[in-house]
């Protein structure tokens, strides 16, 4: 069976079902954290109809997760954002607006790029709020941008605009053991710019390594999974299609790393 299935999806969350975690939205970590958990979280980055199969799965296996969704038409489907939020799960933003902002000027200070982005930000969050509840945000890596999308934070408090948490900046990692399917691998530090923490969770070469890790128990006991949902089809033509689309971005983001 091939990796980034839903197959193979599917299966990772037996697994880890099997191995007595229970899953939390990452709101629903932050304001009750269950002992033994999986903060199942999800950056739409892209293709919103793949984020619906996946919470369609979840919903079928009683699990709950965090989908963020960019403002982008890419993943900003207003009908699959509702449909996601009536199966249960929550529904956030995944939001870019400093790199949005800041790709077509330079500015004088980070001030001024921080004065325009959070007006954005603010029009952004609005228009998903429109369609369902917003508690939580997390920030998109833009990797070929110069600019980390968090520098809002230096000059406002999100908590102001009736956010309760952050993922990158709200989440105690020095326990909680981060897992992301960023470039099509796991935890692969040298092609990922931004999607990465400061404590090192190790690495695990396929989804197959993270279901045995499970099984043997060696899975810290609360978890942050972040599936990216465009990765994981049954459709043979997309799959081999994000495949190769992978491997190409992924010498782009190596050398982007690097620096």
């Amino acid at each position: 069976m091939a990796d980034f299935t839903l197959s193979r999806y599917r299966r990772l969350l037996t697994a880890l079902i099997g191995a007595g975690y229970r899953f939390q939205p990452y709101s629903g970590y932050l304001t009750g954290p269950a002992e033994r958990v999986v903060i199942l979280r999800h950056d739409v980055d892209k293709r919103a109809a793949n984020a619906l199969a996946t919470a369609q799965i979840e919903h079928e296996m009683g699990i709950a997760g965090t989908y963020y969704f960019r403002i982008l038409p890419c993943s900003f489907d207003a009908a699959i954002i509702k449909e996601i939020a009536r199966l249960g799960h929550e529904t956030g933003y995944h939001y870019e607006d400093v790199a949005l902002v800041g790709r077509d000027r330079r500015f004088s200070s980070e001030q001024q790029l921080a004065e325009l982005a959070i007006e954005s930000f603010c029009n952004n969050l609005a228009a998903m709020r429109a369609l369902v509840p917003v508690e939580t945000i997390c920030m998109h890596g833009s990797p070929l941008s110069r600019y980390d999308n968090t520098l809002l934070w230096r000059y406002y408090d999100y908590r102001h605009y009736g956010i309760i948490g952050e993922p990158y900046l709200d989440t105690p990692f020095e326990r909680v053991q981060y897992l992301t399917d960023t470039g099509r691998t796991w935890n692969n530090r040298k092609i990922s710019v931004r999607d990465k923490v400061s404590t090192s969770h190790g690495t695990y070469r396929t989804t197959l390594d993270i279901i045995r890790a499970a099984e043997e128990n060696s899975l810290s006991p609360q978890l942050m999974l972040t599936i990216h949902p465009q990765r994981w089809t049954n459709s043979s033509g997309l799959w081999i299609y994000e495949l190769l689309a992978q491997r190409a971005k992924n010498q782009i983001k190596r050398i982007i790393a690097k620096r």
